[in-house]
């Protein structure tokens, strides 16, 4: 008899418990009704320890009402970020609850402000990146991935926007989860100019975008080959993992691309910089021969090694590698802008010499000689740099360069003019 009155309180415990989850539930959906958001946390939080026992379709109902008073607080500025993430947790339990009842009543509304967190993570992380804000910028856009990972784009950006951030670690793991689902990136983007915008829009297919051009609504189609990003994700695994003094973890990765990836001379001018760095300059000799047999008149690939030689400090090559590449590809403004700052690289060195000077007669003629060293310099800039301001008109770091080395030279119609366009 004493057994079955201990398992009848028990039951009325439980029964009472149901009943003041159940209020608790009804008082915070009918709170947030109100516009009263953050009651209806408080009452959740009260509500909360209770949910263990509770059904999957009052489990939804929980979530459901938490992710729309967070996300309302959200709206209204109130811990942005923070309760926008809270929110996008909550409709991810909803769905998972009402995935197990078999019973579909918040998920459709659930997923459309998913999307629309998505979007805002997505809209602040380009504002946080055009304020040189990173780390955040790369942390938002790791979240949009996490709520839609069909979305593969977004962990690529994450990814990227964490090396601009300086935080290798977290590019990394991005980097190793982009080569576990295989991502490529390589597309095809259908593009149109709108009559009404003058802007491109993007089109599914061609189909799609001839059917507008058509209709009149839009006009000059074209086709852009977007190439594969596998080379460049596999590139920083490296770089980053050499950055560690993880030298022997980067050649299995290295070993390792190359067997899935066989034809990718980046794979290769990455191995040759990491033989570069280990100071094994006869593999490096090795490897960047394989590429330019492969490719001899590849623009980029020699390019590439012409930034692979200066970051070695070895100028003279890297001279000759830029060089080759203007030859291929005449306008190639990279490789003009980097022969310009080989020509100058070497200005640091004789302004250092010249500030230590004194005022004998000995130091005065070195003091002159070292002069018309620098104006040398500038000179053989000169043509480079304007070849690449005519190349990209809108580049004003080019042009500020040039207006130092004219200012150097007292080239003072040729500075005046170029401020003038300016």
């Amino acid at each position: 008899m004493k057994s079955k009155y201990v398992l009848l309180t028990s039951a009325l415990l439980v029964s009472m418990a149901t009943f003041a989850q159940k209020d608790e539930l009804k008082a915070a959906e009918k709170a947030f009704k109100k516009g009263q958001a953050q009651e209806a946390l408080e009452l959740l939080k009260g509500a909360e320890p209770l949910m263990g026992n509770a059904s999957e379709s009052e489990k939804a109902q929980f979530f459901f009402v938490k992710g729309n008073a967070l996300l309302e607080l959200a709206d209204k500025k109130v811990e942005e970020d923070k309760n926008r993430s809270l929110a996008a947790a909550a409709y991810l339990d909803l769905i998972q609850a009402e995935n197990a009842s078999g019973k579909s009543k918040y998920s459709t509304q659930a997923t459309q402000s998913i999307l629309t967190i998505k979007n805002k993570l997505i809209d602040g992380a380009i504002a946080d990146s055009k304020e040189d804000k990173f780390a955040i910028s790369a942390k938002k856009l790791h979240e949009a991935y996490l709520l839609d990972q069909k979305d593969t784009l977004n962990l690529y950006y994450a990814a990227s926007t964490y090396i601009n951030a300086k935080e290798y670690d977290k590019a990394l793991k991005l980097y190793k989860d982009l080569k576990k689902i295989n991502y490529s990136g390589k597309e095809t983007n259908y593009l149109a100019v709108n009559k009404l915008t003058q802007q491109n829009d993007l089109f599914k297919n061609a189909q799609e975008r001839d059917r507008m051009v058509k209709l009149g609504t839009h006009q000059q189609p074209t086709t852009e080959e977007i190439p594969s990003k596998r080379g460049e994700i596999n590139k920083n695994i490296v770089l980053i993992l050499v950055e560690n003094g993880k030298i022997d973890e980067a050649k299995a990765a290295i070993a390792d691309a190359k067997r899935t990836n066989p034809e990718d001379t980046s794979l290769i001018l990455t191995e040759a910089n990491l033989y570069l760095e280990s100071k094994d300059f006869e593999t490096y000799k090795k490897l960047v021969n394989q590429v330019l047999e492969k490719n001899p008149n590849d623009a980029d690939l020699i390019f590439n090694l012409g930034v692979i030689s200066a970051n070695a400090k070895n100028l003279a090559d890297a001279e000759k590698y830029y060089n080759q590449a203007i030859k291929i590809n005449p306008s190639y403004l990279n490789a003009y802008i980097n022969m310009a700052a080989l020509k100058l690289e070497k200005e640091g060195v004789i302004i250092e010499e010249m500030n230590k000077l004194g005022t004998s007669d000995k130091e005065m003629k070195r003091y002159e000689v070292l002069k018309r060293q620098r104006q040398d310099l500038f000179r053989a800039a000169i043509p480079y740099l304007t070849k690449a301001l005519e190349l990209d008109p809108k580049n004003t770091d080019v042009a500020k360069t040039l207006l130092g080395v004219y200012s150097g030279l007292e080239m003072t119609a040729e500075k005046k003019a170029l401020e003038a366009k300016m």
